[in-house]
């Protein structure tokens, strides 16, 4: 989830779990608590740009690192705050919560997160939710500014906080139901139109859990459709995308592409463009590809050498948010075709 939805998450828990101790210093450390496992993101300063792909919600993002953070950190607080009053236990639920509460909200997206790591890098991912969605951040953001005008002895800090994270809880649980209803759907269509393929994903649409985007997936192509949970009908009209692997060698760096590869879980497609071959991570979808045909997807990367992707990489992530775009996704949201 990006970086305000963990912060006003970690606030609220702060709060929650020792606001009566420390007054809004709980909401700070709470705060940062939640924000820490993305310390990852400073791998971007010495490692390749592919490599920092697989860096980034990796071994920060594992329970065997957090576990050990969370006893390291509280420890480290109980030390730096000596005069107030707080059991060590109290400090361990405080930090650890915030740590965990991360790792396990990161992995509803599609990104992928390495809990298993190091014996493992396997990416859990649930696909249940985009990385921007205003409805599961709105409540903990109104609870934790309103927390920060209330005074320190004020009554209504308790309702406060309970709204915001049992709201979002609450709306984690509805587009899991969401998702549930839109992979069967999928499966249905599958069975219907006599699609074989080895895997498929389905994940939201920007900034909404009504538009699903969804991929199956073969050895050598997928097909791409998108379902609203108000489609009046239920077929889901596909579109063929070859993988293209044949692109992907000599002049590419086999260690980059491998990485790549890593990264995208097998949802990949290569393409040319102006005489450079470019990778694309299909699971975080189409610039406008609710809305147009052989739409360009999000996340690219050129795979020529001495070739900068960083800007390209944020650009395209959020390339689908105009206003045109942004009309047609709510129509189409809303069952329009």
């Amino acid at each position: 989830m990006d970086t305000l939805t963990h912060t006003v998450i970690g606030a609220c828990l702060g709060e929650a779990i020792a606001g009566k101790q420390l007054g809004k210093k709980a909401m700070l450390i709470g705060a940062l608590a939640n924000n820490f496992p993305d310390i990852d993101v400073i791998s971007g300063l010495w490692v390749s740009e592919a490599k920092a792909l697989l860096v980034h919600r990796g071994i920060t993002h594992s329970i065997l690192f957090n576990i050990i953070l969370s006893f390291l950190l509280a420890w480290i607080f109980k030390k730096a705050f000596k005069k107030e009053d707080l059991h060590f236990s109290k400090w361990l639920l405080l930090i650890g919560s915030g740590l965990f509460v991360h790792i396990f909200i990161d992995a509803f997206t599609s990104y992928g997160t390495g809990w298993f790591e190091p014996f493992d890098d396997y990416r859990v991912s649930f696909n249940t939710i985009f990385i921007l969605d205003p409805v599961f951040t709105l409540p903990v953001l109104i609870a934790a500014i309103v927390l920060l005008i209330l005074k320190n002895d004020s009554v209504k800090r308790k309702p406060w906080y309970r709204f915001g994270l049992l709201a979002s809880s609450f709306y984690l649980v509805l587009i899991t139901i969401n998702k549930i209803y839109v992979d069967g759907v999928v499966r249905k269509n599958m069975t219907q139109q006599n699609i074989n393929y080895v895997n498929y994903m389905s994940t939201p649409t920007p900034l909404n859990n009504f538009l699903w985007y969804v991929v199956l997936c073969s050895d050598k192509e997928y097909k791409i459709g998108y379902y609203s949970i108000f489609d009046k009908n239920k077929n889901i009209e596909f579109e063929n995308v070859q993988r293209n692997d044949s692109l992907l060698t000599f002049p590419c760096d086999p260690e980059q592409v491998a990485d790549l590869q890593r990264f995208s879980r097998g949802y990949y497609c290569a393409k040319i463009e102006n005489d450079t071959i470019v990778f694309s991570d299909m699971r975080f979808g189409q610039i406008g590809g609710w809305y147009k045909k052989d739409a360009p997807f999000v996340y690219n990367f050129k795979l020529a050498q001495n070739c900068s992707n960083k800007t390209a990489l944020q650009k395209g992530r959020f390339a689908s948010f105009n206003n045109g775009a942004m009309n047609k996704l709510f129509k189409r949201m809303c069952g329009e075709e």
